[in-house]
């Protein structure tokens, strides 16, 4: 929950969620058009629409499409014996998401928990500031709670990146923080902000886990899974 202290920093994004938020480019569905990443946008709504039921369905940005590449062992060991579906794009931001749930929405797949990481992209590549980027991701839980109204979102918060006071660095804390006011008491939405576990203690982030202090290593992932692994004991208890 907030403390006072955060209040004041919250109250001007959180009150665009709880309004009817306005529209702009991080809440309005729009396609991915560069053509290194078609292939991959095909792929995931392939997956969306033609794979079996799955338990776990993640969405996101490329450090979610990477438990297929760095976070390949923690993947196969922890999320591929619960039937776990992988529908991250590198460089999505929270509108090309939007867009891939309205052709292939998450229903047929009944999942009983979604894992969603996504807003990075919104910041740094400028599109959105915080409130903005804040409005898409609520846009997203909302999106993808209507189309799998029993299944828990796992809302992980934007994680930290680049240096240790950079603005971009200061707009995912702002966001996290309304996320986490945002959603305090909402049923099957759980706000997991696990980023401290990915800075020393001057809050600088280790190589070892960010090698280019946006992307995960194994280590890296490593650290992701053993945060789910509540919300999947709780979900999924036969898992």
């Amino acid at each position: 929950m907030p403390t006072i202290s955060t209040i004041p920093l919250l109250a001007t994004l959180v009150a665009s969620a709880l309004a009817a938020g306005p529209d702009h480019r991080s809440t309005l569905p729009v396609p991915r058009e560069d053509a290194g990443i078609l292939e991959r946008q095909a792929e995931v709504l392939r997956r969306a629409r033609e794979s079996a039921p799955a338990p776990v369905v993640f969405i996101g940005d490329s450090i979610t499409q990477s438990w297929e590449g760095p976070g390949g062992e923690t993947w196969k060991a922890s999320f591929a014996p619960r039937g776990a579906v992988n529908l991250g794009v590198s460089g999505d931001r929270t509108e090309h998401v939007l867009w891939r749930l309205a052709q292939a929405p998450i229903t047929r797949l009944e999942p009983k928990v979604v894992v969603l990481l996504i807003g990075t992209n919104n910041l740094g590549h400028g599109t959105a500031n915080a409130e903005q980027t804040f409005d898409g991701i609520s846009k997203v839980v909302e999106t993808v709670r209507a189309q799998a109204p029993e299944a828990t979102v796992a809302l992980c918060a934007i994680l930290p990146r680049d240096g240790r006071f950079t603005p971009i660095r200061r707009d995912c804390l702002a966001v996290n923080q309304a996320l986490a006011a945002r959603f305090a008491g909402e049923p099957r939405v759980e706000v997991l902000d696990f980023g401290l576990r990915y800075l020393d203690r001057d809050a600088s982030i280790p190589k070892d886990l960010m090698p280019d202090g946006l992307h995960l290593s194994p280590a890296g992932y490593a650290i992701w899974s053993e945060e789910l692994a509540k919300v999947l004991r709780e979900r999924m208890p036969a898992g």
